[in-house]
């Protein structure tokens, strides 16, 4: 008897602290019993206080990655974390236009937990501009929603504000956008416009600071969600009950923000 299990790509930067990036998505494939693959984009020095040094993988090693992956492990969902450069972001695009036709998470990392930031301008517009029309979702968190929208830097406070933002971003970009509202002073609750429909998931303000990994973990939980067949509602609420109990769990490990407990739902031996 053979083991059939739901492929998972992950594209992303890494993080050795093991908290955040392609070791966060991979852990997180494992505790909802997706097989995960992973295509590095930079590698990235960082722990619980920060972000040290980033240094983007070469081009033509890129590609190799992504044409390893696709020719002999089909995805059936690709979640696109921290992209790299421009240059970068077009090869991805390529690649996914090539061979990919499973759905597509892009969770737009665009400043680190610690407040690094991991973009410039020219590397958002290839993002927005070639990631985002292959893009079954997008998951930015407030600021990113913030500078995402044409009208740069409005607070996004209430839940008129954060259905107003969805929306304007489902329309600028013709994607759907699932707008995080952990950036809030109270509630996490998200909202996803999808066909121009709104949709909130309410979620529970959880008492715990240890926070790194948690945009990560999220989209990498609904990728892996559609990945079995899921519909995209399904599997969101299914992601936020995930990440709720790997909030719950309480986990303290290193100086600065800690990580999540990915294993929270597995019985330790």
């Amino acid at each position: 008897m053979s083991l059939i299990l739901p492929s998972f790509l992950t594209i992303a930067g890494t993080d050795p602290s093991g908290g955040a990036g392609i070791q966060a998505d991979l852990k997180t494939a494992a505790a909802l019993g997706v097989y995960g693959s992973s295509v590095v984009t930079a590698l990235v020095a960082q722990n619980t206080t920060g972000v040290f040094l980033t240094e983007p993988v070469g081009q033509e090693m890129l590609a190799a990655q992504l044409e390893a992956v696709f020719t002999d492990i089909p995805p059936q969902a690709v979640k696109i974390g921290m992209a790299g450069t421009s240059v970068s972001i077009e090869i991805i695009a390529e690649k996914l236009k090539k061979y990919n036709q499973a759905p597509v998470i892009v969770d737009p990392v665009m400043v680190s937990t610690s407040g690094h930031s991991l973009l410039n301008p020219q590397d958002v517009k290839a993002l927005t501009s070639r990631l985002f029309p292959l893009a079954t979702l997008v998951t930015p968190n407030i600021p990113e929603a913030a500078a995402l929208l044409s009208t740069k830097g409005r607070r996004l406070s209430t839940r008129k504000d954060m259905e107003e933002a969805a929306k304007e971003l489902f329309q600028e970009y013709q994607t759907s956008f699932l707008l995080k509202g952990g950036h809030k002073d109270q509630g996490a609750d998200d909202v996803l416009c999808c066909n121009g429909s709104i949709t909130w998931f309410p979620g529970e303000r959880i008492s715990n600071p240890n926070t790194h990994g948690t945009g990560c973990t999220l989209s990498s939980a609904i990728a892996c969600g559609l990945a079995k067949g899921m519909e995209l509602e399904e599997s969101i609420r299914k992601a936020k009950s995930y990440l709720n109990g790997a909030l719950k769990a309480g986990f303290n490990l290193g100086k600065g923000r800690g990580p999540l407990w990915h294993g929270w739902n597995h019985e330790a031996y």
